[in-house]
């Protein structure tokens, strides 16, 4: 296990990191605009089609459906990388931070191509193929999020899990404002289980996430309408938001195991104390 000083010094670059997330730079906020000129100009039939795919995902906060990660595969992944044999969530626990980090990187490395691909694929189609591609990079993104706190050691099968999961989906495509927020909601499910309860109920406007989920492909989303041109630009799309969600995913989930092992540390020691 880490020394204390080492788990400090690793918080305190992740809280860093949180910081500069809350920043949000002026064309950022531009870029958010033309997806409400794409909303207007998308035949009403593509709507209807995302909207009835992306209503698949509230089931997922109920019961995780089609779109629960294996663990079995996340393991075979992690043992392949590190040469540790995992037999269940718990053997987690007692692995270096680092390690799960490194894992985590090498493992959205394999989504980001099949994020680009993805991308690629669809903006050959422009406009109608569109309908496809938003709810498939969805699916890739939330099984990223979910192989990430496996490999933390945390279990998607949980409904709390999957909570965390989908905020950490939110916190990754929001404005400034919204991330601050969304710290707070994050610290309150790992913290204390009555206020788990509390945003597991706001989470019934869970629509929002996948409304900022959409509106942050912006301009990106708004060029893979041309056919052929969208396959440059909905392989770029793809590839940056998945790597934002992965480099989110990794900082949350190691900031969750290092307050963990800091708390289990200092639990430790006055046990010992007290004897």
């Amino acid at each position: 296990m880490e020394s204390k000083e080492y788990l400090l010094k690793e918080l305190q670059q992740i809280e860093k990191w949180e910081k500069d997330q809350k920043g949000l730079w002026f064309w950022e906020r531009i870029t958010r605009l033309p997806f409400k000129l794409l909303d207007k100009v998308t035949p009403k039939f593509i709507q209807n089609k995302i909207g009835t795919l992306l209503d698949e995902i509230g089931g997922y906060i109920q019961n995780g459906g089609q779109y629960l990660t294996k663990e079995i595969s996340v393991f075979q992944f992690f043992e392949k990388q590190t040469g540790r044999t995992i037999e269940e969530l718990a053997d987690f626990k007692t692995i270096p931070l680092e390690e799960m980090k490194n894992v985590s990187l090498e493992l959205a490395n394999k989504r980001k191509s099949a994020a680009t691909l993805q991308g690629a694929s669809t903006g050959i189609g422009g406009i109608f193929t569109l309908a496809i591609d938003i709810p498939a990079i969805l699916a890739i993104s939330l099984k990223t999020l979910q192989e990430i706190a496996i490999i933390h050691g945390y279990d998607p099968n949980d409904k709390e899990e999957r909570v965390y999961i989908l905020k950490c989906l939110q916190f990754s495509t929001s404005d400034y404002v919204g991330k601050e927020a969304i710290l707070n909601d994050l610290a309150a499910i790992s913290e204390d289980e009555m206020k788990s309860r509390e945003v597991i109920s706001q989470i019934q406007g869970w629509r929002e996430v996948t409304l900022t989920f959409t509106e942050s492909f912006g301009w990106k989303k708004l060029f893979q309408m041309v056919p052929i041109a969208g396959i440059i630009f909905g392989a770029f799309a793809n590839r940056s938001m998945i790597n934002d969600l992965a480099e989110t995913g990794t900082m949350l989930y190691q900031k969750r195991r290092i307050v963990e092992r800091l708390k289990s540390d200092t639990s430790t020691k006055s046990t010992i104390e007290s004897q």
